[in-house]
Order: structure tokens, then C-alpha cells, then sequence
């Protein structure tokens, strides 16, 4: 049951990154990967800035998206590079 609320929550980030940082987006499973590596992070990135969002369904996809906003910045940056 927690791989399908993970890939659930990868994909609602994935897709939520790629509307907000414009053009970016990879497909179904892309978006899915990107959401998940995304959540990975802000698990790191968020605490370390000592932002807590809190627990639950809807703060990790808050968080998730928050990470795979931040990897798809950096992949677009590397892309004009």
C-alpha cells in the first residue's frame, strides 16, 4: 500500500513541477520520477532551511512538489548550459 500512495504522490508532484516551471514536463512515469526524486529533495533541502510543513497525505505532496519544483529549476538550468 505505500509504494501506490508513493507513486500516487510522485505523480500529483511531478505533474504539479512540470505546470508550475513552464515546458518542463516528462510524461506519466517522468512526472512520477521526478515527483519522487523531488520529494527525496526536499527531504533534505527543507530542513536544512528549517521549514516544517507537517505530516500527512497533503503535506507530502506539498513537500514533493516544493523538491521536484527545485530539480526541474536545476534542469533547466543545465539544459541552457
Amino acid at each position: 500500500m505505500a509504494i501506490i500512495v508513493m507513486l500516487i504522490v510522485g505523480a500529483v508532484a511531478g505533474w504539479l513541477a512540470g505546470k508550475i516551471v513552464d515546458g518542463y514536463g516528462f510524461g506519466l512515469i517522468g512526472n512520477i520520477v521526478v515527483g519522487i526524486l523531488g520529494a527525496l529533495v526536499a527531504g533534505f533541502v527543507l530542513p536544512a532551511i528549517g521549514l516544517g510543513i507537517g505530516g500527512g497525505l497533503i503535506a507530502a505532496i506539498i513537500r514533493a512538489t516544493i523538491g521536484a519544483v527545485i530539480l526541474l529549476f536545476l534542469i533547466k538550468l543545465v539544459k541552457r548550459a
